[in-house]
């Protein structure tokens, strides 16, 4: 630095620099510890983390930065519009020539304050749907496991204790938390979702139904009960949940968003668990009105019975009858099998009258003598096979005569064939049409036979051999075309038809 002082005076003249840097260690010295009590404006959330803001009240404004260390510690979110107390110290932008308070700490300046932030906050979640009706779960009516989320030190727990051990002797996981102060929300965000992490089966049960409960306080006292992130991890619970903090005339916004609130904690440990001795007088109650409901339809059902057998005759009555019969076939079946017998002997006595050796005898022998005849038989038509082998000699020629016939037939059969299908070509339609005619019809398809149908104007259609063309009749002249001349073609020679001598037919 070069020390230039004027002719006339002894002070020496400062830098811009040293100027600035010499200020901002004044008055960091001066106010490094200052309580600030206005309105925010301006904020601007950086990406960087940092908060920059502006605090005015009706006369001054001054700037204020919130570096991204302090920002989680803060007591309330800076937003514009919202009346806080911030702790700071002064300090100066030496490169603008501003001052500025570089805040560390931040809480609302008033219950107003608070409530304004509470309903902004209540309107955002009531906007995403957070509080309606239809996203609560019902609560489960005999629980086996309730989680408590309080103090473990407070007389809330022993009131939840005390009431859930009267009325429904369960299992209760205690989850302690502090309730009160800048980490409480936190800490009961954290057990709501440590309960939830919890695998149903494990060595620790997982709680059927939660309880968050607290003390009654002032509105300061339950602030951490109206933490955004407290609210939307409460939204996001898995297991049924019961808002229970403050008195009855004490609300949070977890009450919003809770699946049931309670008035005071007692009241969340009834609305939890049902009386065991009045499920007991239920149960009772319902077993003896199923008894007297089952004997009087026992009793109906005996009565009607006893009414539908007045009218049915007695089964001995049924029976008789069939009794009598049984008795006269079982008096008769001794004599008929006896009969039958009789009747089976004497059959027996004629059949064996006619079985005797002589007629075995007899008729082998007549057998013998049929055996005897076909065998002669057989050596006859065995000696006389070779004459009746010279006689056939003559087939072989006989079937020459047979195999020349037939070709004969043949071959007038196929001549005929062929007259038949040069006919059926003379008579084809398109053949014609094939050697250069057309067929005319009209516009109902039918033919044109007569020049005379046809008028100036008609649409008639052509048919050709490869296809159709329409056309329309008209009456003028046909231009004059040079006619070419005609070759002269010899007329074919008929070929002499040479009758064919008559074979005759062996047919």
């Amino acid at each position: 630095m070069t020390d230039v002082t004027a002719p006339d005076s002894n002070a020496p003249a400062y830098s811009v620099s040293e100027l600035a840097f010499a200020l901002k260690r004044t008055l960091e010295t001066s106010y490094s510890h200052v309580r600030l009590r206005g309105e925010l404006s301006k904020v601007t959330h950086h990406s960087n983390g940092h908060v920059y803001l502006t605090i005015k009240d009706d006369k001054s404004a001054i700037d204020g930065v919130v570096w991204k260390g302090s920002v989680r510690g803060l007591g309330v979110r800076p937003e514009h519009g919202l009346e806080v107390i911030v702790t700071g110290k002064i300090t100066t932008y030496p490169a603008g020539s501003r001052y500025q308070i570089v805040i560390e700490s931040m809480e609302a300046a008033g219950v107003g304050a608070l409530l304004a932030q509470l309903e902004r906050l209540k309107a955002k979640l009531h906007g995403e749907g957070l509080f309606e009706a239809s996203r609560k779960r019902p609560l489960p009516s005999m629980p086996a496991v309730v989680g408590v989320i309080t103090s473990p030190t407070g007389a809330v727990i022993r009131d939840i204790l005390h009431r859930i051990r009267d009325r429904w002797p369960c299992h209760v996981l205690v989850w302690p938390v502090i309730v009160q102060g800048d980490q409480a929300a936190a800490q009961v965000a954290g057990a709501i979702r440590g309960f939830n992490a919890i695998a149903p089966g494990g060595a620790v049960p997982r709680p059927d139904i939660l309880i968050v409960a607290r003390g009654g306080g002032s509105v300061e006292d339950l602030w951490a009960f109206n933490d955004e992130t407290l609210a939307r991890t409460v939204a996001a619970s898995d297991i049924p949940l019961i808002s229970a903090v403050g008195h009855e005339t004490d609300t949070t916004l977890i009450d919003f968003v809770s699946d049931r609130r309670a008035p005071t904690p007692t009241a969340a440990a009834e609305i939890a668990t049902p009386v065991l001795g009045e499920l007991r007088a239920l149960v009772s109650d319902y077993d003896r009105r199923l008894n007297r409901s089952g004997a009087r339809l026992i009793e109906d059902r005996r009565t009607r019975l006893v009414s539908a057998a007045r009218g049915l005759p007695r089964p001995a009555d049924l029976l008789a009858l069939a009794q009598q019969r049984f008795d006269i076939a079982a008096g008769r079946l001794d004599a008929a099998l006896g009969r039958n017998t009789a009747v089976h002997a004497q059959a027996l006595l004629r059949v064996t009258a006619r079985l005797s050796p002589e007629a075995l005898g007899r008729q082998r022998q007549q057998k013998a003598d049929r055996l005897t005849d076909l065998t002669q038989r057989l050596d006859l038509a065995a000696r006389r096979t070779p004459e009746r082998i010279a006689q056939n000699a003559r087939l072989p020629a006989l079937w020459s005569r047979l195999n020349a016939a037939g070709e004969r037939r043949l071959r007038r059969d196929e001549d005929r064939l062929a007259s038949l299908e040069k006919l059926r070509q003379s008579l084809n339609p398109r053949r014609p049409l094939d050697m250069g005619f057309a067929l005319v019809r009209k516009a109902d398809r039918s033919i044109v036979r007569s020049a005379a149908s046809l008028g100036p104007g008609d649409w008639v259609s052509l048919q050709f051999g490869d296809g159709d063309r329409n056309a329309v009749i008209d009456n003028s002249a046909p231009p004059v075309v040079t006619p070419l001349a005609a070759a002269a073609s010899k007329p074919a020679r008929p070929k002499p038809t040479t009758p064919k001598p008559d074979q005759g037919d062996l047919f």
